[in-house]
């Protein structure tokens, strides 16, 4: 049972978006508030967490077999839902569509869009630590640009609760002011940049008890 005093744990999923058209990749990042209860001030991905309308969301193309599997293997959390979530942060937060185009369709992205989930990679999980003001349980999925449907560049249409958003390249993002998880987060991603063609097990940072654990999905 959680104690009184503490937080929650919240299903959450975040997206990492990389765009490798230029010189070198980028990820696209934005800073919170400086009034946000949760990480102030910190340069983060888009994300959020599990909203009830998320396990509704419909997906074509859906996810992957392999990708669907890792996420099942630890929690009862459909994984449709968690890529949903991804999806629906993403727009929320940036303005950008992972969609499909499907004429006489509607969904949350749009007339004629329907939410694309099959570029989605699944490559790190981790629980916030006790004693923060919110905790989530945030799976986090890689995801190339390239799949996005429209501009890269236009966040017109972001709800502006990430500022100075911006594709921001690794090299530099490392130097921003991020949270811990962040950090590692970035780590893992040049680590799979530096030998993408070998499989790696889904790094899981795991702070549900008093003992922090890690461990490899």
């Amino acid at each position: 049972m959680t104690p009184p005093t503490e937080q929650p744990i919240r299903d959450a999923a975040t997206i990492v978006l990389l765009r490798d058209d230029g010189d070198t990749p980028r990820v696209l990042m934005g800073q919170r508030g400086k009034g946000a209860a949760f990480m102030p001030n910190k340069f983060v991905f888009p994300g959020g967490r599990l909203d009830p309308g998320d396990h509704q969301m419909p997906l074509d193309p859906g996810l992957s077999q392999d990708v669907h599997n890792r996420l099942a293997s630890e929690s009862e959390v459909p994984p449709e839902a968690l890529a949903g979530a991804a999806i629906r942060e993403l727009h929320e937060e940036t303005g950008l569509t992972l969609a499909s185009p499907r004429p006489g369709q509607r969904s949350l992205l749009g007339e004629g869009l329907v939410p694309n989930a099959a570029a989605l990679r699944f490559f790190f999980r981790a629980i916030t630590p006790p004693g923060r003001p919110r905790r989530f349980d945030a799976r986090f999925f890689l995801c190339p640009a390239s799949a996005l449907h429209g501009d890269p560049d236009d966040f017109s249409a972001s709800d502006n609760e990430l500022t100075h958003l911006g594709w921001i390249p690794i090299t530099q993002a490392h130097g921003l002011d991020l949270p811990f998880v962040t950090q590692i987060v970035l780590a893992e991603l040049d680590a799979i940049l530096a030998d993408p063609g070998t499989a790696r097990p889904v790094p899981f940072f795991d702070n549900s008890q008093a003992v922090s654990r890690f461990r490899a999905l």
